[in-house]
């Protein structure tokens, strides 16, 4: 079905594969486009629940773009399906995305790291925004949400230097959520991933959707969305099924309904 992604559906949790090792798993237009196909559907099958993205390998999680594609682009293409529509997929994806991060995220990597919701990384891994060294910027959100996750100085840096940063530095500046040993990646993203995968999905859904919206929202409005989101839960067997187990003390079990 892909040539540039591998999938797995276990336990709820679909792993997604960029596997162009041989490139360091650098981004070419099939396969941004591809992965903007799977998250689409992964988000339609009722067999997943949480979605991980990593790298083929042990040194690359997303090493940018294919540079000859950069530099064959002419400026209408930015308006075909770019890099930012496939990272807005993954940001507005109804389900949570895991960045399992086992090497390498630059430019479109790092900008990919930044549209996942939750991000676990190699201690060997290295971030950069380095695109301003081939005289472009990081358009695939990389303006925008690079600032909100750590701040607009030190955004600046990272951009305007085109430097890198470890795995400490990223998680210190508040980049990625945890840093563990390089063959523990993936372990560390499952064990998360079925957490959530347990968590009752419209629950999950709905938060994720306040979350997202409070980057932006005033907050009266942010307010009013929780209520409006809160109330829609209020009706869903998933929340009686919650309080029911809970009172019971029992585990409950989830139909995501």
């Amino acid at each position: 079905m892909f040539e540039y992604l591998l999938i797995e559906i276990e336990n709820f949790v679909a792993t997604i594969t960029i596997n162009r090792p041989e490139q360091r798993n650098a981004m070419n237009p099939e396969s941004w486009a591809e992965l903007h196909k799977a998250i689409r559907q992964l988000n339609e099958d009722e067999n997943v629940r949480v979605i991980i993205i990593t790298g083929a390998g042990d040194k690359a999680f997303v090493a940018g773009a294919d540079i000859k594609w950069l530099h064959d682009r002419k400026p209408l293409d930015i308006y075909g399906l770019s890099v930012q529509d496939v990272l807005m997929e993954i940001f507005r994806s109804y389900k949570p995305v895991i960045a399992a991060i086992n090497g390498y995220a630059l430019g479109g990597g790092c900008e990919l790291v930044l549209a996942c919701d939750i991000r676990i990384a190699s201690d060997q891994a290295k971030f950069g925004q380095p695109e301003i060294k081939l005289g472009i910027l990081p358009a695939g959100g990389g303006t925008q949400q690079l600032t909100k996750s750590v701040g607009l100085v030190k955004a600046k840096e990272m951009i305007l230097t085109g430097s890198l940063i470890d795995a400490k530095e990223a998680y210190e500046y508040g980049l990625i959520n945890h840093v563990v040993a390089h063959d523990q990646v993936m372990n560390k993203a499952r064990e998360i991933a079925e957490t959530i995968a347990h968590n009752p999905p419209v629950a999950v859904r709905l938060a994720k959707i306040a979350l997202n919206e409070s980057a932006t929202a005033d907050f009266s409005s942010g307010l009013a969305l929780e209520k409006a989101l809160q109330a829609v839960l209020f009706g869903t067997k998933d929340k009686h099924e919650g309080t029911k187990a809970f009172l019971e003390k029992r585990t409950p079990e989830y139909v995501g309904e």
